[in-house]
């Protein structure tokens, strides 16, 4: 999925989003493993804010996106913030490349959701631990199968901003593992209507856990992605805290 369409009114849509409560849980984590500065990757980074706020307390912030309308947002920002030393690179993070490794990554806001069925989720899991170095953390989302089923399943939502109304329709497809989306977005001011299609997929923790597993990353601890506590029943959002194991030829010597 791109966002093209969606970019310019992400932010203004996604108002409600609590940013400041996912930059503490996440500057915790990553603080509690030691990672209080170097690099770390936003991976479906989009507009930026998670980003900004982490490179606003000392991180070398590399943002990647798969649309390059929301990494023009992020740039407008990181310039308005005189935050202009945030690398940004438009690739897909099934096929990332860092051209280095980084300390720890982040992906948030479900991006994981969007990458396929379980064999890409796989891939993807497999690109971003080959560039986090061996004992760093990768913290990522995914909305989870409840959310599907229950609160995304057949519904439509109208959501609506000073400058765009948007209607967002889901068709639950319990075969596909995923959930089929289109977006439909009007301009009051404007003759001008945008459509966007997309699939969100999701995967059971069972197969997140053996996906890991495969990419060399051991789950830590998996939580709310809402309210960072326990996690529930009907939780909507997995949030995970993975880090990247040490092989024996990278173990430190031991006189």
């Amino acid at each position: 999925m791109a966002y093209e369409a969606f970019a310019g009114v992400y932010d203004a849509l996604n108002e409600d989003a609590d940013y400041d409560a996912l930059f503490r849980y996440v500057r915790s984590v990553l603080q509690a493993h030691g990672v209080a500065d170097g690099i770390v990757a936003d991976l479906g980074c989009g507009t930026g804010e998670l980003t900004l706020r982490l490179a606003g307390c000392g991180y070398d912030m590399i943002g990647v996106d798969v649309s390059s309308e929301m990494l023009s947002i992020l740039r407008e920002k990181a310039w308005e913030l005189q935050q202009n030393g945030i690398l940004l690179l438009c690739q897909n993070i099934a096929a990332l490349d860092l051209y280095g490794t980084v300390r720890a990554a982040v992906s948030t806001f479900d991006t994981l959701n969007h990458i396929g069925p379980l064999p890409q989720l796989r891939q993807a899991l497999r690109r971003a631990a080959l560039f986090i170095e061996p004992g760093g953390v990768f913290l990522f989302d995914l909305n989870t199968p409840y959310k599907h089923e229950v609160l995304l399943a057949d519904h439509v939502y109208e959501i609506e901003a000073d400058d765009a109304y948007c209607i967002w329709r889901n068709r639950y497809d319990a075969a596909a593992g995923c959930t089929h989306i289109s977006i439909e977005i009007s301009y009051p001011d404007l003759a001008e209507r945008d459509e966007e299609c997309f699939d969100e997929y999701f995967y059971t923790l069972p197969e997140i856990t053996a996906a890991c597993r495969d990419a060399g990353l051991r789950i830590e601890q998996v939580v709310d992605g809402e309210d960072f506590r326990a996690l529930r029943p009907d939780s909507a959002r997995f949030f995970v805290t993975a880090v990247k194991e040490t092989t024996e030829e990278e173990k430190p010597c031991q006189d």
